[in-house]
């Protein structure tokens, strides 16, 4: 399948309605250069650190993002994950959603973030976390999606993997000055849970905060397939899925843990014995 994924900037000037038309200008370009698999970064509508403005960008499940992207993705005939946009709940709360759309405009895949982001952001006071997760089957292997922060958590992952998950959709909002942790955490959850994973990042300044761009595509030997400079634009990346059922059978790591850890002894240190 051939991947495009389409960094996009939310400068706080732009209404959300025109940074909409653009993205759906850039999904039509990604579709028109093969993209099968399209993939947008978080909040990418409201701009992921406009904290002010998330009320009044929040939608309902069946909002804009999934009604316009949606007939998008219908009109194309592409798979579009739409990245994340703020959901409104129907008691008002409001939480961090990502949505893949298929072929025929149809959600194929729901989730919203889990791990909501307290260091320097308003996002944890702001927004719910999620509550479950799940996969979904697509003609590129059994997708699961996580949102930015939840890179840092395995257990999540862990637990995705259980479910089936083969391909892992990050849209996300990473800032640059900690690139080198997006490039860490992609790699790592790649390799440990055997996945192919596709992160696509937001660019551009919001609040001061600058964005670390650098998309990227890993397949589970931790082979970087693609990987996006710091520029709005689109990044393509051709794999054949397969390679995730193919390095499963090849190094068959994720069949030699153990059905539980609680039963292993954990050693603590013997308060008698003399310090040394």
């Amino acid at each position: 399948m051939r991947i495009a994924l389409i960094q996009i900037a939310s400068p706080a000037d732009e209404p959300s309605a025109n940074r909409r038309a653009r993205a759906e200008s850039l999904v039509r370009e990604a579709a028109r250069g093969g993209g099968d698999l399209v993939v947008l970064p978080e909040l990418w509508a409201a701009g992921y650190f406009a904290f002010d403005s998330y009320e009044a960008e929040a939608e309902p499940a069946d909002g804009v993002t999934v009604r316009q992207f949606g007939a998008l993705a219908s009109e194309l005939g592409i798979h579009l994950h739409a990245g994340s946009h703020v959901e409104r709940l129907a008691d008002g709360g409001l939480r961090n959603t990502a949505v893949l759309l298929g072929p025929d405009g149809g959600v194929v895949h729901r989730y919203s973030k889990v791990h909501v982001f307290g260091y320097r952001s308003k996002e944890a006071r702001l927004l719910r976390p999620g509550d479950r997760i799940s996969t979904a089957p697509t003609p590129f292997g059994t997708v699961a999606a996580t949102t930015c922060y939840d890179l840092r958590f395995p257990e999540l992952w862990r637990g995705l993997v259980d479910l089936g998950a083969r391909v892992v959709i990050v849209p996300a909002a990473w800032p640059a000055a900690r690139l080198a942790h997006w490039r860490l955490f992609t790699s790592a959850r790649a390799v440990e849970e055997q996945v192919l994973l596709i992160a696509c990042n937001a660019v551009g300044v919001q609040d001061g905060v600058e964005l670390g761009g650098h998309s990227r595509v890993v397949d589970p030997w931790g082979d970087v397939r693609a990987e996006a400079g710091q520029s709005e634009g689109i990044t393509y990346c051709d794999v054949d899925p397969e390679v995730v059922p193919s390095v499963r059978a090849e190094f068959p790591v994720l069949g030699d843990r153990l059905p539980s850890y609680a039963p292993l002894r954990a050693d603590t240190p013997d308060s008698t014995r003399s310090p040394v």
